[in-house]
């Protein structure tokens, strides 16, 4: 199995437990350790995934860290571990940033089994950085992750090479914060450049205050057009029958009988396809949208229902799973619930196959 397929069980298991994970080592077990293994290292083998790893620091004496990773005998990241419940600081890196001038690391990794940071020497040689060169969180994986993610498995593993792409990805994270700031609120210096090129003249209050809100909403339509283009792109993929996008600022998709699949039921369908698509070709798993519901449907066969999608209710949402031509609804208050109807799904696939 592939990193980017077990990065979206993981997922799963995190929308799924989050409630349950409110300590350092239910968190630990339920998703730290199940990372690494995503990552190739074997956390039972305690000479290459060590726990309560433990070295004395100056006049520190028996300090630990959670875990160390050593490949070839050296240690190669060490890895402390937070309640998931905890938001991930700098201050919750002490051991961390003691431990690593004494050890073979260059790598670190503060975790709370949601979010991690990693962390290396890129501004003073042997001196943990204080801001991470990569984030990553199972909340929200990037598409560019496992890509990421890649470089810290135990088979891809190479240090000289992993420094070397830290600067680049500690200043492109920055750049994201700083582009995500200015996206919400653009700041008068950014106003400025941007409204000078569409106007002339000189740049009064009055006009800055002008521009500032239409740069946020002409930043905010571009961005809805971009993923919009992106969900057309893979619904097209999945269900190759042509569907008229009517043009207009919605982020919503409409066809020419005033049906609307909105962006929460293609959310859904993403989740129900890639349950799916652990038992059957993801392409077979398509969409076909009504004014009543949104149904999910193997082969394009409407007699071949998976799920049905009953979001239009503006107030309450559920979806709908089959066991014969028995639908059961089952309410979901956000998207990862349906998750949780993944036995039903996964059977309502089986009796599809048996009915060959």
């Amino acid at each position: 199995m592939e990193l980017a397929t077990k990065l979206i069980e993981l997922e799963k298991r995190t929308a799924q437990h989050r409630e349950l994970l409110l300590t350092e080592e239910a968190a630990k077990t339920a998703l730290v350790m199940p990372f690494l293994q995503a990552l190739g290292y074997d956390v039972f083998n305690p000479a290459e995934v060590v726990p309560e790893f433990t070295a004395d620091v100056g006049i520190k004496k028996g300090e630990k860290v959670d875990y160390a990773l050593c490949i070839d005998g050296r240690v190669s990241i060490l890895i402390e571990c937070k309640p998931s419940t905890i938001d991930l600081d700098l201050k919750h890196a002490s051991q961390l940033y003691r431990y690593f001038a004494t050890t073979d690391a260059r790598v670190a990794l503060l975790t709370n089994g949601v979010d991690y940071h990693f962390y290396s020497d890129i501004e003073q040689p042997n001196r943990m950085d204080e801001k991470p060169f990569f984030m990553f969180s199972l909340d929200a994986i990037k598409r560019t992750d496992p890509t990421t993610l890649e470089r810290f498995s135990r088979t891809e593993f190479n240090i000289d090479a992993i420094v070397a792409e830290a600067g680049r990805l500690k200043l492109e994270s920055q750049m994201r914060l700083e582009l995500e700031r200015e996206f919400a609120e653009p700041s008068p210096e950014f106003v400025r450049m941007m409204a000078a090129k569409v106007q002339s003249g000189r740049m009064t209050a009055a006009v800055k205050e002008q521009f500032q809100p239409i740069l946020a909403a002409s930043i905010a339509a571009l961005i809805r057009d971009r993923v919009n283009d992106r969900l057309t792109s893979a619904l097209n993929v999945a269900n190759p029958a042509p569907t008229e996008i009517v043009e207009g600022s919605s982020d919503d998709m409409s066809t020419g009988d005033g049906v609307i699949t909105t962006e929460e039921e293609i959310g859904g369908f993403r989740i129900v396809q890639a349950i799916a698509a652990r038992h059957v070709d993801p392409k077979r798993v398509v969409i076909r949208d009504s004014k009543s519901y949104c149904a999910i449907l193997l082969d394009d066969n409407n007699r071949k229902s998976i799920a049905r999608l009953h979001f239009n209710s503006p107030t309450t949402r559920y979806v709908g799973t089959f066991s014969g031509k028995l639908e059961t609804r089952h309410s979901v208050a956000a998207l990862t619930d349906i998750y949780k109807l993944e036995t039903q799904i996964v059977g309502r696939l089986q009796e599809l196959a048996d009915e060959k």
